[in-house]
């Protein structure tokens, strides 16, 4: 049984079960500290959805909603389900469960993007019905 909730607390065993998902999604990301997830939890415009399975946490998802001028958006980010999980509709409930959020929290949109190498995760994503769009994605690196 997959239990899908949001993190609340940034405590030992979810600061523990982040960071032992992280490399699986960035090789680049580095690790968090409390303080760092504490701040994420604290955020209004952010969820961030934890999977479970035998009291486990083998997924997560990041959910940012937030309102603009033309209507309420939600982006999903930062999807990963643990190698040892994969194939078990872990990834299916992270997204299923954050499309439910963004509908009760009045999103019109929910937007996500995926390396076209992630093959399994563009296939759950049409299946989910999202649409891929037409569009540019730049990113602009905020020297510090």
């Amino acid at each position: 049984m997959i239990r899908i909730y949001p993190a609340t607390y940034a405590n030992d065993s979810t600061l523990a079960a982040v960071n032992s998902l992280l490399p699986q999604l960035s090789s680049s990301a580095p690790a968090l500290d409390h303080e760092g997830l504490q701040r994420m939890l604290e955020s209004d415009a952010l969820t961030l959805f934890l999977a479970e399975v035998e009291g486990r946490v083998v997924g997560m998802l990041t959910l940012v909603v937030a309102p603009i001028p033309t209507g309420v958006r939600a982006l999903i980010e930062d999807v990963v389900t643990d190698e040892s999980a994969r194939g078990q509709g872990v990834g299916g409930e992270l997204v299923t469960t954050a499309l439910d959020h963004a509908r009760r929290l009045g999103a019109t949109t929910v937007d996500l993007t995926s390396r076209p190498a992630r093959e399994a995760a563009n296939r759950l994503y049409v299946r989910l019905g999202f649409v891929q769009r037409e569009t540019n994605v730049y990113r602009y690196l905020v020297e510090p």
